[in-house]
């Protein structure tokens, strides 16, 4: 017979619960049609855990991140065109 798995979803980690967030944000119609979305930290999140997210995003060709004086980030991409 075979073993059931527990039907408890693990708890997502603070990183995780930061990346959900911010891709829901970049995934929204309005960011989508702009190619463009602002984000701030949470007062509850963990700051090396921003900083790392953040790093994450720029690495990835085609997006640029400008900070704002207001402590946002304001994430802009280009779509390369299709050959």
């Amino acid at each position: 017979m075979a073993k059931q798995s527990s039907a408890t979803p693990a708890t997502p980690s603070s990183y995780e619960r930061l990346g959900v967030r911010v891709q829901k944000i970049i995934n929204s119609p309005t960011a989508q049609k702009a190619k463009a979305a602002l984000v701030f930290r949470l007062p509850d999140e963990i700051e090396d855990e921003w900083n790392q997210m953040l790093e994450e995003i720029a690495e990835n060709d085609n997006v640029t991140l400008a900070w704002r004086d207001d402590g946002g980030v304001q994430i802009f991409w280009t779509v390369p065109k299709e050959d």
